[in-house]
Order: C-alpha cells, then sequence, then structure tokens
C-alpha cells in the first residue's frame, strides 16, 4: 500500500517538509550525514584480520601468504585509505570486483574470494569500504562511492586491467556502490547484483517516489548501466524484500536470466549449488561476447590482456568453503510500515542452510550471514 506523506512518522514527515524547504533542508544536512552514518553501516567490530608491513610486502594476518594473493592500502579521493586484496588466477583476463555486503570484512569474505576465484577462473579484487576492517574513515554513502572509485583505478593502473574485462559484483548494500559506479562506465563486461536493494529508504518503507534524503538510489540508475545485468535474489529474503532484486532487473537496459533462489533468505544464497552454476553460465556468455566483440575490432593492441602472472599453477578444483562470517547482532525493525520511534531491536541467529555448494566440507565454517539495514536519511 502506497505511503502518503501524511501516513509518515513525524521524523519522516520533517525530512519531506524538507524537500520542498531549501532553508529547511540546508538544516537537516547536518542531521542527515551524522544519523545515516550510525544507522546505516555496521562494521564489525572488532575487525576480523589485522595489517602487518613485513619487509616491504603487506600482510592480512591471521591469513598464510600466498603467492596469488596481494594485499593492498589504497588512497581514495576523500583522503581515507582503503584495505583491498587481489586474488589472482593465472592467465585470466576477467577480473571480478566485489563489493561486499554490510557486517563484514575483507577478512571474513577472504576465503570466498579464493573459491570464487578459483571455480571462476577470474581474477578477484575485493575491498572494505570507509570505517570497515583495516580502512580508515568513517561508513558513508558518498565516501563508498569514492571508495569503489580507488579500487576501480588500482585496478586500471597498478594490474593494467581493462575496463571491458572488468565485471562489477555488488551484495546487498554492496549493490549501492555497485550501480553508482556501473552507471557511469559504459564499457564494462558486466554487473552482477547479488540482494539488491531499490534504495535504502524502499527497504524500510514502500514509498513510490524518489526523496532527497534517501540513500542508494539504484532504481534510478539501473536503467543508465549499458552491459549486461545478472540479478540474484531469494525468494524468502527477510532483509530486502524478494521484490527489489525482481524490479531492478525489469529496469535493466541488457538483462541476463535472472537467479531467483526458491526459499533463499539474504544470508545464504551461496550455498545453493545454482549459484555457482548460474553465475559460471553468465560469465561464460559474456567472455564469448567479450571475445566477439575484440574478433570484430581485430586490433593487437586492444586485445584482451592476458595476466602475466605465471607463479602459481592453476589449482584443482576440489572442495568449496563456506565463507567464515561470524552474524553480528545488530538492531532492526520489526515490521517495515511501523514509525521509527516505534522500532524494536531484535536479536537475529540464521542457522546454516542445507543446501550447500557441491562437495563443500561440512567442517567448515557457517555461511556468510551478510544482514544489511539502511537509514532513512541521506548520508554526505
Amino acid at each position: 500500500m502506497f505511503l502518503s506523506e501524511s501516513s509518515l512518522p513525524p521524523s519522516l514527515s520533517l525530512c519531506v517538509f524538507a524537500s520542498v524547504n531549501p532553508v529547511a533542508k540546508e538544516e537537516m544536512g547536518g542531521v542527515t550525514s551524522s544519523m545515516a552514518a550510525k544507522l546505516a553501516f555496521f562494521p564489525p567490530n572488532p575487525p576480523s584480520y589485522k595489517l602487518a608491513d613485513t619487509t616491504g610486502i603487506l600482510l592480512m594476518t591471521p591469513f598464510p601468504q600466498r603467492e596469488n594473493v596481494e594485499v593492498l592500502r589504497i588512497p581514495t579521493r576523500k583522503g581515507t585509505h582503503i584495505a583491498a586484496v587481489y586474488v589472482r588466477y593465472p592467465m585470466a583476463t576477467t577480473t571480478l570486483l566485489y563489493s561486499h555486503g554490510n557486517a563484514t570484512d575483507i577478512g571474513q569474505m577472504y576465503h570466498l574470494f579464493l573459491d570464487l576465484s578459483l571455480h571462476l577462473k577470474l581474477n578477484l579484487f575485493g575491498y572494505d569500504y570507509s570505517g570497515y576492517g583495516q580502512s580508515t574513515g568513517k561508513p558513508s554513502e558518498h565516501n563508498t562511492y569514492a571508495d569503489i572509485e580507488a579500487a576501480y583505478k588500482c585496478l586500471e593502473e597498478t594490474f593494467g586491467t581493462k575496463q571491458e574485462d572488468i565485471i562489477l559484483y555488488g551484495q546487498s548494500v554492496g549493490s549501492g556502490p555497485t550501480v553508482d559506479l556501473a552507471s557511469r562506465l559504459p564499457r564494462l563486461k558486466a554487473v552482477v547484483l547479488h540482494s539488491p536493494i531499490l534504495s535504502g529508504l524502499r527497504v524500510m518503507y514502500p514509498v513510490k517516489r524518489t526523496y532527497w534524503f534517501d540513500i542508494y538510489k539504484n532504481i534510478d540508475k539501473i536503467p543508465l548501466v549499458k552491459c549486461p545485468v545478472l540479478v540474484i535474489h531469494g525468494t524468502c529474503d527477510e532483509v530486502v524484500d524478494f521484490s527489489h532484486g525482481k524490479q531492478l532487473w525489469e529496469l535493466c537496459q541488457e538483462k541476463y536470466e535472472p537467479l531467483w533462489l526458491k526459499g533463499g533468505n539474504h544470508c545464504n544464497l551461496e550455498l545453493y549449488p545454482e549459484y555457482i552454476r548460474h553465475l559460471k553460465k553468465f560469465i561464460a556468455l559474456v567472455e564469448r561476447s567479450s571475445s566477439r566483440r575484440s574478433s570484430r575490432c581485430e586490433s593487437n593492441d586492444d586485445a584482451p590482456r592476458q595476466s602475466t602472472d605465471r607463479r602459481e599453477k592453476p589449482r584443482s578444483v576440489g572442495r568449496l568453503r563456506a565463507p567464515e562470517y561470524k552474524c553480528s547482532n545488530i538492531e532492526r525493525p520489526e515490521k517495515m510500515r511501523i514509525p521509527l520511534e516505534q522500532l524494536e531491536s531484535s536479536r537475529r541467529s540464521v542457522g546454516h542452510h542445507g543446501k550447500q555448494w557441491r562437495n563443500m566440507d561440512p567442517h567448515l565454517e557457517k555461511g556468510r550471514k551478510s544482514l544489511d539495514w539502511f537509514d532513512r536519511l541521506r548520508s554526505g
């Protein structure tokens, strides 16, 4: 049911008033920035890893050093430094730039990154948002935009990756910076949206219009994305309703067959065998499409870049490991339509889903629980 402005809670109605009153909007600016930072982002505390500089090589503890993994600290245009990890797959031409969900960091995602690189046969670049893990600064919507831009710039300048060889992958809150960057890069190879949001406000309220104080307005940006888009969403997602993924897919310019995982929730989609199979099919398709485009251009200088990394031979594909992710207890609304003043916190502990990737080691850590909750106010 559509919410009229009169039915909105008082605090939200104040923001609506500010949207049509320039003076009120200016006064609300400082409030929106601080409130959104406190309520929309949940970095793990303490971080799951540390960075150590040993003889000029940056290491991520407690993980052992690997020849095909590089740990980096990257400056952003906001003056912060973000932590990142680059996983090489020998002779790969494609790189997946992964923007993770809320309440996690690249330490908790580390083993999933290794497995995705191995099974999809591509390079993978993962990074932490400002204020997450060992990244400096504070988390905000616009800081995440600067963070993904820094990650993309690093791929171009440090690793020589071309725009047409990059797939952007955004999970949940990570769909915000992913769609924002994708809307401004016309030659991307592809985009993957995993349990994405229409916008921050729409996670909590079924509003029909976009307000100035909303964050991550994917609904307005996704039509600007020019490359193939794969949307993955669980039909029983209790955090970001399944309708978010469906509507975003419908708004895509270049749709790929979506993956609607029946019974899947917000936290366990990687455990479904269909997840990795569908990703492999999608990546194979965009790889073939890229090859056809390259052959039409027929230029040695423009041919797809092959990795020069031969330090490690491709590993045999064996057991898949679940991400080592610990579920955070965070406050969330009991119902999406109740006034914000009446929101009650509840602790959630989501168990391990029975469906797993093929040959997954049953003794490994439970799957990642990426619980993303978003503020109703725009962060600055």
